[in-house]
């Protein structure tokens, strides 16, 4: 596993038994026993114990790392160096509220800003997904790569609707229009870590959202990145571990949504 393999181990454990404890949940929650945070983005009991498990674990191997998780430990990123947990305890919750299979555990390490690990895990499907800096992009044995799909018409892309920045909503249905009409079609599945799996699994050939938190992006940018593909903010910088915008894809479907998202 390389020069991660222990951070990667970690990782790669705490996140299967997060997802072991959302799978061993009796759902959909009624709605009675359901939290808003904001505008149709829920929170609930197992969200919050799914982040209590994954904390307690990481910082009971590693004491002198720190968590940022979206439900517990929300904050921002901060200067601080050293080790940092970007955690989504489970991503997809209204998905998981309504029994529609796909949801995930994301959990990325960041040194010094850097992202050196990231894992996803699809709950459902009972998939894992994982990468490390200069190490790749794998499922399992299988090594991931984006799509070599270079043509617009021909290509599938990812969305998410920016349903907490409806402020938003003019400029993302431009957006859709745009790609609608030169694309062989756009789907919207409501976890953008899983999105960015699809990315690095060439299933996707793109994929843009306008309003994102780090730990939506963390692991999954790590993972397009190690398959070969490109993830940027619409201004086309490097730094997408922050709440903002995000394109990702193969370089030249990438570069042509940057192109239409920016017009």
């Amino acid at each position: 596993m390389g020069k991660y393999a222990d951070i990667l181990t970690l990782t790669l454990d705490t996140a299967q038994r997060a997802a072991g404890y959302i799978r061993s949940v009796q759902h959909p929650p009624r709605p009675a026993t359901w939290g808003l945070k904001g505008t149709s983005d829920f929170v609930t009991q197992v969200d919050r114990e799914s982040e209590q498990l994954i904390t307690e674990m990481l910082l009971r191997e590693v004491p002198d790392s720190a968590v940022m998780g979206e439900e517990l430990t929300p904050g921002g990123l901060g200067e601080e160096g050293g080790l940092l947990w970007i955690v989504d305890p489970l991503d997809g919750t209204t998905n998981f509220l309504h029994g529609y299979p796909t949801y995930a555990v994301s959990i990325a390490a960041m040194v010094d800003g850097r992202l050196i690990v990231g894992v996803v895990v699809d709950v459902s499907r009972n998939m894992v997904y994982h990468a490390t800096a200069g190490g790749g992009a794998w499922s399992g044995e299988r090594r991931l790569e984006v799509s070599d799909t270079s043509d617009p018409a021909l290509s599938l892309i990812g969305t998410g609707f920016p349903f907490k920045a409806l402020d938003q909503l003019p400029q993302y249905l431009r957006n859709l229009a745009n790609i609608l009409c030169s694309t062989s079609g756009i789907r919207r599945a409501g976890s953008a870590a899983l999105d960015l799996v699809d990315v690095s699994s060439g299933r996707f050939d793109g994929f843009w959202e306008l309003s994102l938190a780090p730990w939506d992006v963390a692991a999954g940018t790590l993972l397009v990145r190690e398959a070969g593909g490109v993830v940027t903010d619409t201004d086309g910088g490097w730094d997408v571990v922050h709440q903002g915008p995000i394109v990702a894809g193969n370089p030249e479907i990438h570069r042509w949504l940057l192109e239409v998202l920016t017009r």
